[in-house]
C-alpha cells in the first residue's frame, strides 16, 4: 500500500563536521585504491553534523566494510574503527601494544591539522589486515594449500583470504597481480587516475584428507573496470591446469600469454585511430551515388580531434567510436561506428540514425546494428572505408524506406 501523504519523509543526512569532511575528501582524492563511501550518519539523533561513516575497502578482489566513528563534539580526536562481521580476531591495536610497537602507529602521532590522517590510518589498517588474513590461511590444515602458500606468497602484491559459508566447506581465495607493466604508459593521453591491474583469482577448497590428484582450483581473470576500454579479460582463454600443477608453475605461462595480448591491444589503438582518420577524406568528398538515387551522398566527420585528446571521452581516447553525418538527397542521417577491441580482426558495427524521423516516444529512429558488409582484416584502412562507403550508398535507401514507412503521414 502506498504511504499516505502525511507520512514523514526520512530526515536528510546532515553534513559532516568540516574537519572530518576534509579528511574524507583527501582520502577519496588521493588514495590509490577505489575506496567507496557506503553511508554517512550522525552518532546523535538530533546532531547538527554527521560524524561517522562506513567505507568499502578493496581487499582480495572484493570489499571489506569498516565503520569509522568520529565524535562531532571532539572532531580533533582520531576515530574509532569497527571492523566487519567475522573479523573479531582482527585487533591490530592490541597486537601493537603486545608487541611494543604501538608508537609506530599513525594513531600515536595523530594530528587533526593533517588532512592525510585518515588516509594514513586506512592504509595502515589495510596492510595489517592483509597480514592477518595470511596468518589465518597459513594455519589451515591442508598440505596442498601449505605448499601453494609457501611458493607464491612471496610474490609482491598477492592477497589471500579465508572464505567461509554455511553449508559449504571452507575455501581459500588467492588474488595474484599479473604483469609488471605500467599499463597507463602504453596509452598516450590516458585519463586513468587509478592504477590499472589484472589479477588471477584462484579459489582452493580446504581439505584435510590426502588426494593423490587434487582437483584444479577455480580460476578467473579480473581487471579494474577502466582497463576494459583497452583490453577485456573476458575474452582471454586461460591455459589448462594440468594435474599436479601448482600456481608457481601456472602463473609464468599465463603472464607470458597475457603480455602478448595486452601489447597487441595497445597496438590496436593505432589501427583504430588510422581507421577513424581515414573516414575524413573518404566521407568528406561527394560520392556519385547509384543512378536510382539521382543524388549525391555527402558524409562529413562530426568528431575526431586528435590534437585535443584532453577534451575527448574515454571511448574517443581509445578510438572506440566515431559518428558521421550523411546526406542523401533530402534525407539526413547519422552513421555511428563502434570499433571493437579486436579491430581489425573484427569489423566495426554500424548503426544508422535518422535526423528527420522519430518514433511515438519522440526518440530518433535507428537501424539494427549492422556488420554484414564486405570486410577483410588484411585490407588497408582506406579500402575498408571505401567498402563501407559503397555499402552505405545502397543501405541508406533501405533505411530511408524503413523510416518513412514507420513515420506517421501528416493529413
Amino acid at each position: 500500500m502506498a504511504p499516505s501523504a502525511d507520512a514523514a519523509a526520512p530526515a536528510p543526512t546532515p553534513p559532516l563536521v568540516p574537519l572530518i569532511a576534509t579528511q574524507l575528501k583527501f582520502l577519496l582524492t588521493n588514495s590509490s585504491l577505489p575506496i567507496k563511501v557506503v553511508q554517512i550518519w550522525s552518532g546523535c539523533s538530533s546532531g547538527r553534523y554527521a560524524d561517522r561513516f562506513t567505507l568499502g575497502i578493496p581487499f582480495c578482489l572484493d570489499y571489506v566494510y569498516w565503520d569509522f566513528l568520529y565524535n562531532a563534539m571532539h572532531p580533533k580526536v582520531a576515530p574509532d574503527v569497527i571492523f566487519g562481521q567475522g573479523d573479531e580476531g582482527f585487533q591490530p591495536l592490541v597486537d601493537y601494544d603486545e608487541s611494543g610497537n604501538g608508537g609506530k602507529s599513525c594513531l600515536a602521532h595523530w594530528d587533526y591539522r593533517d588532512p592525510g590522517g585518515l588516509l594514513c590510518l586506512v592504509e595502515e589498517l589495510r596492510l595489517l589486515y592483509i597480514e592477518y588474513q595470511k596468518k589465518l590461511v597459513e594455519k589451515v590444515d591442508d598440505a596442498r594449500l601449505k605448499f601453494e602458500i609457501s611458493t607464491v606468497l612471496a610474490k609482491e602484491g598477492i592477497e589471500v583470504s579465508m572464505v567461509s559459508s554455511t553449508g559449504r566447506s571452507d575455501e581459500v581465495k588467492f588474488a595474484v597481480p599479473l604483469l609488471d607493466l605500467d599499463l597507463k604508459m602504453m596509452v598516450p593521453g590516458c585519463p586513468w587516475k587509478l592504477p590499472q591491474k589484472i589479477h588471477l583469482q584462484a579459489i582452493f577448497p580446504v581439505s584435510s584428507s590426502y588426494l593423490s590428484v587434487p582437483s584444479a582450483p577455480g580460476l578467473k581473470l579480473t581487471s579494474t573496470p577502466d582497463l576494459k576500454s583497452l583490453f577485456s579479460v573476458d575474452g582471454v582463454k586461460l591455459p589448462a591446469w594440468v594435474d599436479g600443477m601448482c600456481m608457481a608453475e601456472y602463473i609464468p605461462t599465463l603472464e607470458e600469454d597475457l603480455k602478448l595480448q595486452v601489447v597487441d591491444a595497445s597496438a590496436s589503438i593505432g589501427c583504430r585511430r588510422r581507421f577513424i582518420e581515414a573516414l575524413a577524406p573518404a566521407f568528406g568528398r561527394p560520392l556519385e551515388a547509384d543512378p536510382v538515387l539521382a543524388s549525391h551522398c555527402f558524409l562529413m566527420l562530426l568528431w575526431f580531434l586528435p590534437c585535443r585528446l584532453t577534451t575527448l571521452s574515454m571511448y574517443q581516447i581509445f578510438c572506440r567510436k566515431a559518428t558521421v553525418l550523411s546526406i542523401s538527397g533530402i534525407f539526413t542521417f547519422l552513421v555511428h561506428f563502434v570499433i571493437p577491441l579486436q579491430f581489425p580482426k573484427q569489423q566495426p558495427i554500424l548503426t544508422l540514425q535518422s535526423c528527420q524521423h522519430c518514433n511515438s516516444q519522440g526518440i530518433p529512429i535507428t537501424s539494427p546494428p549492422r556488420n554484414s558488409y564486405p570486410w577483410s582484416p588484411r585490407w588497408e584502412v582506406t579500402e575498408m572505408v571505401e567498402r563501407i562507403y559503397d555499402y552505405l550508398a545502397d543501405e541508406c535507401q533501405n533505411f530511408k524506406k524503413l523510416c518513412s514507412d514507420g513515420f506517421p503521414q501528416a493529413k
